[in-house]
């Protein structure tokens, strides 16, 4: 997502992004960062603010996806971090202290949150507080629902297309169906996520990008293409979220226009928008940033990975094996400076594509992840839990029951990546 936590990510992995473009592993020198106490228990060295709750949440369900659990330690920390509600903000410095109107919910962070909860549940310390914690977190999720059906990133904001698709990812691997939770106006999920879809043919089509998602319209009420919204509504419009497996079949994305739009086809023109981006080349790449040269474009590794997973959630692996290659390449020293929600995403393109994240290029993903944090319990080789579930199979039998149901709209968006 373009976002609070992608543009603090950015700033931090300037220099390691400016020479990994030019195929360079080392760095540019950059100024010694003011130390930053970090909790026992949270993964990661860097300043937690705008992502603690999202890496300690990532790291969670990268480590359930080869059969890892998390040090209780680690779920005590995110436990913690919830408050009374069932809601959690970005990061809270003092986690003993209420929540109260100025803390500053955060959907986002709150929708991984549920999904790693869940996921690590079973085998924690205390199963029944962390998955009663996700049950809390899921009701606060759809208690803040917006009219139109979607999420902003804080309640009472505009609904954009990254929140509405994280929730729904979410909400699906808690095993509530996305398309029966309504708003007060009797709008579901996906009557959000459509208006922020992109047509095929036509104008709008031409001058943004056919078949993507924008993160919301803008001033004049435009919508333009967006690489991490359409990467996040792929995934949300196929009822998976950023644990999914490559889809089988394999097929083709081909960006098709309907009279009665749906999610499933808007997700899989999402898919033909990506794959016409990495077919130009192997990566998404970032706007240039503040100040820099319009040809300062810079590879976007998150959303290059988030893009593998949503072309093989989609069944368009073929589509998404060279940015996979390029990223098994390349990707190694913008994980180091990422940490553990960039090795997260990577673990994530290796488990949608069957690539096996202990041998990603050089680099054993999971290795590395592990030790950004406590270290995590004995591997037990069992199957993820929440996450995993949902992607291989229960809401897709639920979507082939409830497509009917799913009311098509008009065409019509802070953190990392979402936050990387």
């Amino acid at each position: 997502m373009i976002s609070v936590r992608r543009a603090a990510a950015a700033l931090a992995a300037g220099a390691v992004l400016s020479t990994t473009a030019a195929g360079t592993a080392a760095a540019a020198p950059a100024p010694s960062p003011v130390p930053v106490k970090i909790p026992a228990g949270l993964y990661g060295t860097g300043d937690p603010t705008y992502d603690g709750v999202w890496r300690q949440s990532l790291a969670f369900l990268a480590q359930r996806t080869s059969g890892i659990q998390p040090a209780d330690q680690a779920v005590n920390w995110l436990l913690g971090q919830q408050c009374a509600n069932g809601a959690f903000a970005s990061y809270r410095a003092e986690p003993a202290k209420p929540c109260d109107a100025k803390t500053m919910l955060d959907t986002n962070a709150t929708a991984v949150a549920v999904q790693a909860l869940g996921a690590v549940a079973r085998q924690s310390g205390a199963p029944e507080k962390t998955a009663q914690a996700a049950k809390d977190g899921a009701a606060w999720l759809k208690s803040v629902q917006n009219k139109d059906g979607g999420w902003s990133y804080n309640p009472g904001g505009a609904s954009d297309a990254n929140s509405t698709s994280v929730v729904i990812g979410s909400l699906a691997s808690a095993g509530v169906r996305p398309a029966d939770v309504r708003s007060a106006a009797g709008r579901n999920p996906y009557d959000a996520l459509l208006t922020f879809a992109l047509p095929c043919a036509g104008a709008a089509a031409k001058d943004s990008g056919a078949g993507a998602f924008a993160y919301q319209p803008d001033k004049t009420g435009k919508l333009l293409a967006n690489a991490d919204a359409t990467a996040a509504a792929t995934l949300a419009g196929l009822g998976k979220g950023i644990t999914a497996r490559g889809a089988d079949p394999e097929q083709r994305p081909v960006c098709t226009d309907a009279a009665k739009p749906a999610p499933d086809q808007a997700a899989r023109n999402g898919a033909a928008w990506l794959a016409a981006q990495l077919a130009k080349a192997p990566h998404l790449s970032t706007p240039p940033l503040p100040g820099a040269a319009e040809s300062a474009e810079l590879p976007d590794y998150g959303n290059t990975a988030d893009a593998v997973v949503a072309l093989a959630a989609a069944g368009a692996k073929k589509e998404a094996t060279g940015a996979l290659a390029w990223l098994e390449k390349n990707s190694a020293p913008w994980a180091k400076t990422g940490g553990p929600a960039a090795y997260a995403q990577l673990v994530f393109a290796a488990h949608a594509m069957d690539t096996d994240p202990r041998s990603f290029g050089t680099v054993d993903l999971l290795e590395q992840l592990n030790a950004t944090g406590p270290a995590p319990k004995a591997p037990d080789n069992s199957e993820a839990s929440a996450g995993a579930d949902e992607d291989e199979g229960g809401f897709d039998v639920w979507w082939i029951i409830g497509i009917g149901m799913v009311v098509g709209v008009g065409i019509g968006f802070l953190l990392s990546g979402r936050k990387k």
